[in-house]
Formats: structure tokens, C-alpha cells, sequence
């Protein structure tokens, strides 16, 4: 990983754009070659699936996404295969020269996020990429995303999360979203944002961007869900698309799986207008069918039944839970649950405690809140509730697995990113502590 800050100095955007002038970056044919996905929650599997139809289509396809669960060359992908050690290595050296000499002529010190972004452009454009999907970091407006210059971008959903730098409305937050989309360009706007729409049809109007809507100008409907997998139909301009599959659980899936098609649709007609449309049909089916992304629903051991999620703000985790139980059944779960000590943890317990009878707190290595704390809260929340105290993961990991032996109990684990992969790490007998965040 780099030697750097996670954030550098202020704004980003002019030294990231010297970076990528002094690296030799195409930026003209980056911006040709991409789409860029923004949005509080579920921008990693729209991410994932947009990709994945790009591979079956039959294009080189890059993808970008953070953060990481267990290594940083997750981040970093081409048709689905982790960037090498070698081939990271290699750009890393490249963007480290290039930031040195930058740095020392602007007076200004770059950060991690900066310069891994630089390195996945470096990556795709030396491997030749066909296609690119870039996921923001933070926002859109100062992200380095924005360099890429995409006419197609999405907001996945807007939420409540980094409002210090974002703002403390849900209207600030998805315009800073918006502003990834260059002028003239396309966003497509995930179905809990049309709440917003008159405000962003005008926050777009003078930079002639064009604003869709899931569920207005994007149909979905015929959901269906069960535990191997959903399907639903799809309509969009002329294209009408029924009983389509997906290996994604959750009811948010059918927003995400809507926008990454469409996303690559408005690609497609830009950049290879005049394709043969089932082509284009059989690519959406098979990589929406074939896409796996974990940590979203996903189980991690069947005896008991263990699922974990990654959600990590109110609405996310509150649309996640009622996935879950639509999917497995409402009865019989033990809750394990955790926040991280910088988020709102008494707004994500209290998302969750007042739907289990029997609650497991704990606290991630990596920026855990106080299991205590978190109890206090879950007996606020839910004062009939039986709450337990773990005061590492791998108490967690024991005392759940006692409590759903003896009880007959299935698990879930939610609350935080780092509390559901530090719980997946230790339940499979590895060392929660060795995991690198960031």
C-alpha cells in the first residue's frame, strides 16, 4: 500500500489531473471507455453487476471498488481477476515517481485514495481495457471519479453518511453524488431517490444533464425472491426484459441490478451503437446471473445458519433486514451486531435490536465502538431483549455459536462492514486482527 495519508491536501482534483497527464493517461479515451457509479449504499454490487455484463458482452472490462474486505488488490480488478502482486507492484512504483516529483513542485501532499485511483487508470489503460467501471470513493463532486469525465453515471441511493464533507441534507448530499457526470451526460437515479426528483431535474437542467428515475423512466416489476436466488422484469426505452436472474440476494438488489443494466445500455449505445440486441440481452442475463459480490446477505455456514452483511448506514441496514427475513423467514434469529466507533451507533443499533429477542454485542478490531456501549443502546432500543456482551470478535464467534446450538437459533451479523468480515474471518478459524482496513 502506499506510504500515504488516507486524504491529501484539500481538494484533490488539479494534482490528481497532473498525476494522471505525468503517468500518460488517455483521459479522452478513459472517459470514452467508462462509467462511474456514486451513491450511499449499494454502489459496489451495481458496480459488480455493470462489470459483469460488460465481461459477458464480451469486453475487456475493468472495475474499480472500495473498499476491500481481505486484500487492497480486491480494489483493483480486470474480467474479474485481482490486479497481480507484480503488476501492482509495478504501477505502484510508476505513481510513486509521478507523485514525488508532483508533490514537490505544488507544495502538496497526495492521498492514498488519490493515488490508488491513478494506478487502477494506469492498469486498465496498459491492459488495454474495453470497458471500465469506477466506484466513488466519497461523493462525486470533489471524488477523484470525477476525473474520469463519465457522460454515464448512477447515485445507487442517497443516505445520511459523511455529511461533513457532503452537507446535512439528503439534497446537498445527492447533488455533491451528481456532479461525478459530466455536462451532457446521463444519470441514472436509484429508486430511494425519487423523493428528490424535482430538485435534481433543476440542479441538472443548466449543465444539460439528463436524469432517470428507477421505477419512473426505469420499469421493474414481478419481483420474485428465495434463498438460491430473484428474478424480475425489466423495461427500459424498447428494451423489455422478463424473468431476468440474479444470484444477489435482497430486496435493494432489484434497484441495483435496474441501474447497472441501464447504465450499460446508455455505454452501449454511445460508444457501439447498432448491436445486435440479443446480443446485448443474453450479456445482461448472463452477468447479472453470473455476478457474486460478498458480504451482502451472504451466508457464511449453513449449520447453524450463519448470513452476514456489510451495510453500514440506517437505511441500508434497515433495507437489508427486511430481506433477510422475507428470504429466510422472520423467527429464530440471534443478532449479532456491532458500529464502528465514528458512525452513528445508537442509529444503527436502534435500526436493528427492536426485530430480535436475543441480542450478541461486540466490537470490530478496527475501529469498533465499545461493546458496552453498543448494549446500552440495543437495551434502549429493545429493553425485553436478552443482550449479551463479547468483548472481542472471537467471543462473538463462540458465544453466538453456543447460544444458536443450544436455542436451535439461526445467526446474523450486521452492523458495520469491519464487524461482519472480522466475524466471517474468525468463524473460519483465521485472525481477525491481521486484516488491513482502510
Amino acid at each position: 500500500m502506499f506510504d500515504l495519508p488516507k486524504y491529501g491536501d484539500g481538494i484533490c482534483l488539479a494534482r490528481l489531473a497532473d498525476l494522471l497527464d505525468a503517468l500518460g493517461i488517455d483521459r479522452a479515451r478513459l472517459q470514452r471507455s467508462s462509467v462511474v457509479v456514486t451513491g450511499s449504499n449499494g454502489k459496489g454490487s451495481t458496480a459488480a453487476m455493470c462489470a459483469a455484463i460488460g465481461r459477458a458482452y464480451g469486453l475487456r472490462t475493468g472495475l474499480f471498488t472500495s473498499p476491500h474486505l481481505m486484500r487492497f488488490n480486491e480494489r483493483i480488478r480486470i474480467d474479474d481477476a485481482e490486479i497481480g502482486d507484480s503488476d501492482f507492484a509495478r504501477c505502484k512504483q510508476r505513481v510513486e515517481t509521478a507523485i514525488a516529483g508532483i508533490s514537490q513542485q505544488r507544495g502538496e501532499q497526495f492521498g492514498a485514495f488519490e493515488a490508488l485511483f491513478a494506478l487502477a487508470c494506469l492498469h486498465f489503460g496498459d491492459s488495454d481495457c474495453e470497458f471500465a467501471v469506477f466506484e466513488a470513493g466519497i461523493g462525486g463532486r470533489y471524488d477523484p471519479v470525477r476525473l474520469v469525465g463519465a457522460l454515464q453515471t448512477c447515485v445507487t441511493s442517497v443516505d445520511y453518511e459523511h455529511v461533513e464533507l457532503l452537507g446535512n441534507s439528503l439534497e446537498l448530499i445527492a447533488s455533491d453524488k451528481s456532479d461525478a457526470c459530466a455536462s451532457g451526460g446521463t444519470i441514472i437515479y436509484g429508486e430511494n431517490c425519487r423523493g428528490l426528483r424535482r430538485h435534481l431535474l433543476e440542479y441538472n437542467r443548466h449543465r444539460g444533464v439528463t436524469s432517470l428515475f428507477v421505477r419512473d423512466e426505469i420499469g421493474i416489476d414481478g419481483e420474485s425472491v428465495s434463498p438460491s436466488g430473484q428474478r424480475f422484469d425489466y423495461q427500459f426505452g424498447h428494451h423489455d426484459y422478463r424473468g431476468i436472474g440474479m444470484r444477489l440476494l435482497g430486496a435493494v438488489q432489484f434497484n441495483n441490478a435496474a441501474i447497472a443494466v441501464t447504465l450499460f445500455l446508455l455505454w452501449l449505445q454511445a460508444a457501439r451503437p447498432r448491436k445486435a440486441p440479443e446480443r446485448i440481452e443474453e450479456a445482461i442475463r448472463a452477468g447479472l446471473r453470473e455476478t457474486q459480490w460478498p458480504g451482502r446477505l451472504e451466508i457464511i455456514a449453513q449449520d447453524p445458519l450463519t448470513v452476514i452483511d456489510v451495510g453500514h448506514t440506517p437505511d441500508g441496514i434497515r433495507q437489508s433486514l427486511a430481506s433477510l427475513k422475507a428470504i429466510h423467514g422472520a423467527d429464530g434469529w440471534i443478532l449479532v451486531t456491532g458500529a464502528s466507533g465514528d458512525k452513528k451507533t445508537g442509529e444503527i443499533v436502534g435500526s436493528l435490536a427492536p426485530a430480535f429477542d436475543t441480542i450478541i454485542c461486540t466490537a470490530a478490531y478496527h475501529k469498533g465502538a465499545n461493546p458496552h456501549d453498543i448494549a446500552a443502546a440495543a437495551r434502549l432500543a429493545n429493553p425485553a431483549a436478552d443482550v449479551h456482551v463479547a468483548d472481542t470478535i472471537e467471543d462473538a464467534v463462540r458465544q453466538a455459536g453456543a447460544l444458536a446450538a443450544s436455542q436451535k437459533r439461526k445467526l446474523y451479523v450486521a452492523g458495520g462492514l469491519f464487524l461482519a468480515i472480522e466475524y466471517a474471518t474468525a468463524a473460519r478459524g483465521g485472525r481477525a486482527q491481521d486484516l488491513k482496513f482502510f
